[in-house]
């Protein structure tokens, strides 16, 4: 199976989830330490891919950055993820 055409594994998601929901009001952690600590420290870009699938508002997914400190994506607006970000008091 070509390695690019895989799907995402249910138990990855759950994984990737439940590392997300850990993260703290008013801090951050990056799309690859979240993969790390998901068990997978090459998949940050599934990582990325699962979160902006997330339509769980008890998974803060606006609190995944990248590893450079940018914003990164999100899936209802880099804007939105701002806004979320300096209402918890973090400085963009």
């Amino acid at each position: 199976m070509d390695r690019f055409k895989r799907k995402l594994k249910p138990e990855f998601s759950e994984k990737v989830y439940r590392v997300v929901k850990k993260i703290r009001r008013g801090e951050t952690m990056s799309y690859k330490k979240v993969a790390e600590a998901a068990g997978s420290p090459r998949a940050w870009r599934a990582v990325g891919n699962i979160l902006n699938k997330n339509k769980n508002p008890e998974i803060p997914c606006h609190r995944v950055i990248r590893s450079d400190g940018k914003i990164g994506g999100y899936n209802k607006g880099a804007e939105k993820k701002v806004l979320l970000l300096k209402k918890e008091g973090l400085t963009i």
